[in-house]
């Protein structure tokens, strides 16, 4: 389906975003997504990024096990899932721009704002951010850096932050597949590329998770923190790069 080059190409890719991810927290998947959408066929970039996900997520929760945060994930994933469903049967069509704009500035005040209350960070917190992240989910697909902030907005140890989101978002990526399967979509023809990327993503996981041992809590908050906010000025420069013409046609 695709060229040698590029077969090896997105295997390094792969690799590469998820070792970005283990030591990080976050900003593989973006990354990942904002690439393969460049080079492969449009019908292929969500169910081959989810599926890839998926695995790169499932390996980095595998390696971290012991730090994962089962109460976080126990209430955090059916309520994200119930979040999508219940979005599905509203069928809002907000605009695209107002919802990047609108997480742009919730991930910079998840981020930079001050601590989240107390009362957020018990099981209602859990269950509002569920069904928040898992609404938007359904319209912004790549719902990674907004769930990557909530998580770690509960956290300050990196490890259990980092097992936590893997954990989380694997449940989140796992009914793409299922659902682009049901639509038509034929993975057998992309099971080279994905079984190599998955592959390569562990590996890269591995690597990444032995470098975050090496590093402080501090260290990690710092650098997941610029992650987030980078993530966060990209999504609103894209909002207001389409908004503007946009305006300017409105009021001409």
């Amino acid at each position: 389906m695709v060229s040698e080059s590029l077969f090896y190409g997105l295997v390094l890719l792969s690799a590469s975003t998820s070792l970005l991810s283990a030591v990080a927290g976050a900003g593989g998947g973006a990354v990942l997504i904002g690439v393969i959408a460049l080079v492969l066929p449009g019908s292929a970039v969500i169910p081959v990024h989810g599926l890839v996900q998926m695995g790169s997520n499932v390996g980095r929760a595998a390696l971290s096990w012991p730090h994962i945060h089962w109460p976080t994930v126990a209430w955090f994933v059916p309520f994200g899932l119930l979040g999508t469903f219940l979005g599905s049967l509203l069928l809002v069509q907000l605009p695209t721009e107002i919802l990047q704009i609108t997480i742009g500035l919730f991930l910079l005040w998840l981020t930079w704002g001050p601590k989240l209350p107390q009362s957020l960070s018990g099981r209602a917190g859990l269950v509002g951010g569920g069904l928040l992240t898992g609404f938007l989910a359904l319209f912004v697909g790549a719902s990674g850096p907004l769930v990557a902030a909530f998580v770690k907005a509960r956290f300050s140890e990196r490890m259990q932050t980092v097992a936590t989101f893997a954990t989380v978002m694997t449940f989140q990526h796992g009914p793409k597949a299922i659902v682009f399967g049901m639509a038509g979509f034929v993975f057998k023809d992309w099971l080279p590329l994905i079984g190599a990327m998955i592959a390569a993503g562990f590996a890269g996981t591995w690597i990444g998770l032995h470098w975050l041992k090496k590093i402080t809590n501090q260290h990690f908050d710092q650098l997941f923190r610029m992650i987030i906010t980078l993530l966060a000025l990209r999504l609103l420069w894209v909002a207001l790069e389409a908004l503007i013409p946009a305006l300017s046609g409105v009021a001409a």
